[in-house]
This record gives structure tokens, C-alpha cells and sequence, in this order.
């Protein structure tokens, strides 16, 4: 069992930055590929953006192209989000989710095996 805990949430003004951070216990990340959600208020969870299990690769979602950078670190069982230059409409509960596969990634919650709790990000003046 995996055991996801995110954090680095908070509230932030438009344009600002924030890096979360999902920590893993229970069994190394080695071997699964992780992605991140989110949920906006009133809408139904959506992906963000996923890394494979080496870290060479990565898929984002349209709304956060060029602003939200994926990475990991195995060495400390953590995945990140960094996310710049962000605005109102990225206000959401962030999720980091994984799942063991040796290749590829996944954008469909539905491949996902674990999941943090989430963390909530604001973006308001």
C-alpha cells in the first residue's frame, strides 16, 4: 500500500507561484507513474498533468500549458507541482494519485490506484 500526503497549498494572489509537494510512505515510488488532479469548486475532478515512473516524460492538460511543471524526486519518494503564474480559475483541491507502471502515463483517474487527500490552492486578490 501507498500511502500519497500533499501539501504546499494555500491562498495566493493572481500571478504568483506555488510548489506542492506529495509524499510517499508504505513503498518506494520506484516503478509507478504519478499524476495530478484537481477538483474545482462544483466540477467534477480533472486532470493536471502525469509523469512516467523514469521521469523522462511528462503530459499536461491544455489549461495549465506553460505554467505548471511536474517533477519527482525517488530519492525522496516525492512528486511535485510547480505551478507559476497562476490565476483564479486554477483555484481547486490539488490530488497527486499513482499507479504502478513500469512505462507510460496515465490522464484517466480511473488508472490511478492511490491517492493523497488533497490540498487546496486559492488564487484570489
Amino acid at each position: 500500500q501507498v500511502q500519497l500526503v500533499e501539501s504546499g497549498g494555500g491562498l495566493v494572489q493572481p500571478g504568483d507561484s506555488l510548489k506542492l509537494s506529495c509524499t510517499a510512505s508504505g513503498d518506494t515510488l520506484r516503478g509507478y507513474a504519478m499524476g495530478w488532479f484537481r477538483r474545482l469548486p462544483g466540477r467534477e475532478r480533472e486532470f493536471v498533468q502525469a509523469i512516467t515512473s523514469d521521469g523522462k516524460s511528462s503530459y499536461y492538460a491544455n489549461s495549465v500549458k506553460g505554467r505548471f511543471t511536474i517533477s519527482r524526486d525517488d530519492a525522496k519518494n516525492t512528486v511535485y507541482l510547480q505551478m507559476n503564474t497562476l490565476k483564479p480559475e486554477d483555484t481547486a483541491v490539488y490530488y497527486c494519485a499513482a499507479v504502478r507502471r513500469p512505462w507510460g502515463l496515465s490522464t484517466s483517474e480511473n488508472d490511478y490506484t492511490f491517492w493523497g487527500q488533497g490540498t487546496q490552492v486559492t488564487v484570489s486578490t
